[in-house]
């Protein structure tokens, strides 16, 4: 007797451990349903790569049965981040500012048979079914007005906004697609390339970092992006000066309108003007005419240089960025390093 019971509690012991085991793992294939929110959800999917998993989204919880194959994507960010991660959406909406028309010129060649289901701002929810999609992407701030529409035709993905909260955006758009380590691994090659490109830059200028305005010409008034903006995060990878008219830690505060008078708040070593309109809806001219513009030493020094709307302020990922870095770089004549 006096050996038995030492035994038996034993083995409760080991039954016990076994049952916290098994719930444990059974927990984490359910994709975590604790309070932790989000990232906890993201960890149980992304440890066993499994489907289903539900994702804690802008508009409630999202159940996605199988890894998408047939994804659409509402908006210019979300376009990015699928093909950067090697996926060739069969829907996609074109960026509305886009004077030519089309997809974005920089992801030529990646869009094979990518069916347009814009215009943007309002899709067409009869092509979008149409296409028999496992997955749609966009934001609230896009299309909260006919997300019901599109939750009833396939598992819709909405992040809070787009802009400046890009990679975050592509942390999300990754765990839809069951791609996170893709998606890491994307974003750490490209924040490696635009801090030696920062380096670069600086060793170029003795030890000194130059400062970089942004200016967008639109129909309306002319604007400076702030810090905070996708164009300012890029230039903040990359360790640029932003001057203090364009400094901001105010989500709802990436961009200030200024008047022709006021255009010299762009003052800095390094102007980047993109226009995202024909420049005869702008105030463009009316802007370089002026003698306040004139007269900043950018312009006097030749170092205001033109870039593409569609990638400085439409593309918002990781490859419109890199080819922010290859702009900059002529710019600077510094060099981005190879991939």
């Amino acid at each position: 007797m006096s050996m038995r019971s030492p035994l038996r509690g034993i083995g409760r012991l080991i039954a016990a451990l076994l049952a916290v085991v098994l719930g444990t793992a059974v927990l984490a294939a359910c994709g975590g349903e604790s309070s932790s929110g989000k990232d906890d959800t993201a960890k149980a999917g992304s440890a066993s790569g499994a489907f289903p998993r539900t994702l804690k989204t802008a508009m409630g919880d999202v159940k996605i049965p199988a890894q998408p194959k047939r994804v659409v994507v509402l908006d210019t960010g979300e376009l990015d981040d699928v093909t950067l991660l090697g996926i060739d959406p069969v829907g996609a909406v074109a960026p509305h500012f886009k004077t030519g028309g089309g997809f974005p010129t920089y992801l030529k060649g990646e869009l094979g048979d990518t069916m347009d289901v814009g215009p943007a701002l309002e899709p067409n929810l009869e092509k979008i079914a149409s296409l028999k999609p496992d997955l749609i992407l966009s934001s609230k701030v896009r299309h909260e007005k006919v997300y019901d529409k599109l939750s009833a035709i396939a598992p819709t993905v909405f992040t809070e906004t787009t802009g400046g909260v890009w990679k975050e955006n592509l942390k999300v758009h990754a765990e839809a697609l069951g791609l996170e380590k893709e998606a890491v691994a994307k974003l750490k090659e490209y924040e490696t390339r635009a801090a030696a490109l920062g380096e670069a830059i600086k060793k170029k200028n003795d030890g000194t970092m130059p400062s970089a305005s942004v200016v967008r010409f639109i129909a309306g008034p002319t604007r400076l992006y702030q810090s905070n903006s996708y164009s300012g995060v890029v230039l903040d990878d990359i360790g640029l000066v932003r001057p203090k008219s364009q400094i901001s830690d105010n989500p709802d505060v990436t961009m200030k309108d200024v008047s022709p008078e006021q255009i010299d708040r762009a003052d800095a070593d390094l102007i980047f003007v993109t226009t995202a309109d024909t420049p005869d809806k702008t105030q463009q001219k009316k802007v370089t005419s002026n003698p306040v513009w004139k007269d900043l030493p950018a312009v006097k020094k030749g170092n205001v240089h033109t870039v593409a709307d569609e990638t400085w302020m439409s593309g918002i990922g990781v490859q419109a960025a890199e080819q922010m870095l290859a702009d900059v770089a002529k710019a600077t004549g510094a060099e981005v390093p190879e991939k």
